[in-house]
């Protein structure tokens, strides 16, 4: 009778059920931050001219809001920076020390778009109020609104709004 030989390191063994189950978990608790952030970062635009997908930065703390995109030299055309107020009310904004000129989309929250502001001066102390109670402010490059047909009424896609 012979003994069965030793494993070697270079056989394969079967992954049962029961080890693939903790190798499964732990890439999915690993992946799960970075699946958060890849969908707070996207963000659609639904017009009559089409969808228009942004790459957007999210501020949701009153210290990010205050600094919002001043000092910037530049944003890309599919770029922005999301506002969340995490309430609805009436906001409004102004350009001070802010150097490219800017789109101001204020959104309703279940994505609904209030008002738009097109074109923001830059350094402008003036105050850019929306007029109307929201719960969030998306800022894009100025004329940016007006080359994809934006208006009021039209719809923002983002994981942080409530679908009507």
């Amino acid at each position: 009778m012979h003994a069965p030989a030793p494993r070697r390191y270079s056989e394969k063994r079967p992954l049962t059920a029961a080890r693939r189950l903790p190798v499964l978990l732990a890439l999915l608790i690993s992946l799960a931050p970075l699946a958060a952030c890849s969908d707070d970062s996207r963000l659609v635009l639904h017009t009559a001219a089409g969808d228009y997908p942004f790459t957007v930065e999210v501020v949701d703390t009153p210290e990010k809001r205050a600094e919002g995109l001043m000092f910037r030299q530049s944003l890309a055309p599919d770029a922005g920076m999301l506002f969340d107020f995490k309430e609805t009310r009436e906001v409004s904004f102004w350009m001070r020390n802010t150097f490219i000129p800017l789109d101001m989309i204020f959104i309703a929250p279940d994505g609904t778009v209030e008002t738009v502001h097109v074109n923001a001066r830059p350094q402008d102390p003036t105050s850019i109020p929306s007029g109307v109670p929201v719960q969030f402010v998306l800022e894009i490059p100025g004329g940016r609104s007006t080359g994809i047909g934006l208006r009021p009424g039209d719809r923002v896609e983002h994981v942080r709004m409530k679908s009507r």
